[in-house]
């Protein structure tokens, strides 16, 4: 699966890390639903560097469709809960 970070590209990424990912996304929307903003900030830096140690990056010139796109690591509680779905950031 591609994934793109917001602001610094693109990432190949191997399904079988998505119950990490879950996880972490589970923790994101309890922390975002509660108004914990120092909760968020720290789990959404850790998402975000699980991607990235789990992820191969693409080169920069590559324009692959992205399966996945999560927000920037200084994105706001409130631009990361008009991204959410009802599962999360992350599907599934």
């Amino acid at each position: 699966m591609i994934v793109r970070i917001m602001g610094e590209g693109q990432v190949k990424l191997d399904d079988a890390h998505f119950a990490e990912l879950n996880k972490l996304d589970d923790e994101l929307l309890d922390e975002m639903e509660s108004g914990d903003e120092a909760g968020f900030r720290r789990t959404l830096g850790a998402l975000l560097d699980a991607v990235r140690r789990l992820g191969t990056p693409l080169p920069d010139d590559a324009l692959e469709p992205s399966e996945l796109i999560l927000p920037s690591p200084d994105a706001t509680l409130d631009e990361v809960r008009e991204m959410l779905s009802d599962d999360g950031l992350i599907p599934g």
